[in-house]
């Protein structure tokens, strides 16, 4: 896939998918306001995290790009992306995604919002364990096993894997 093109896709499929997740749906919950009792330490650490959460996602969308492909399943790139965030935790997209959720859910004061994020995390852990993980070793078969035993899934490296 040309570079262009890649880029384009990726943005729009960003714009829909995690943009829908972490961003229609915790609007639809809580309308994004902040309430006024709200301590100012609580709604700056819920910014925080809503922007540090959306920074592995943000990255990972570009190093698929510099691959020659997106992360959506039906252009993936012709080669494993294990660079930038992906180094610490094999899943930085959907990782990035629930901190920024849980930000929110500190900024607006919604438990209805740590629940949507809870409910989030299975379907996302359930799709990568049955569907995603299945079609990466079947596509880069050990080259994929062998980042799996040195990346783990949800809990990041404190270094990041260099591979061979």
């Amino acid at each position: 896939m040309r570079t262009t093109a890649a880029a384009v896709s990726s943005a729009a499929f960003f714009l829909v998918a995690p943009g829908t997740f972490a961003g229609l749906g915790p609007w639809l919950i809580t309308g994004w306001e902040i309430p006024e009792s709200s301590p100012p330490v609580r709604v700056v650490l819920g910014a925080v995290f809503v922007v540090a959460g959306l920074i592995p996602p943000a990255h990972a969308f570009v190093e698929f790009v510099r691959a020659g492909g997106t992360p959506m399943p039906v252009a993936p790139t012709q080669r494993l992306v294990v660079s930038g965030f992906n180094r610490f935790v094999r899943n930085p997209m959907y990782l990035g995604l629930l901190v920024a959720i849980l930000g929110q859910a500190l900024l607006f004061d919604s438990l209805w919002l740590v629940l949507y994020a809870a409910v989030g995390w299975v379907v996302t852990a359930s799709f990568v364990r049955w569907y995603e993980e299945p079609t990466l070793v079947r596509t880069y078969d050990e080259q994929y096993e062998e980042y799996r035993r040195h990346v783990p899934a949800w809990t990041p490296r404190l270094t990041p894997w260099h591979p061979d």
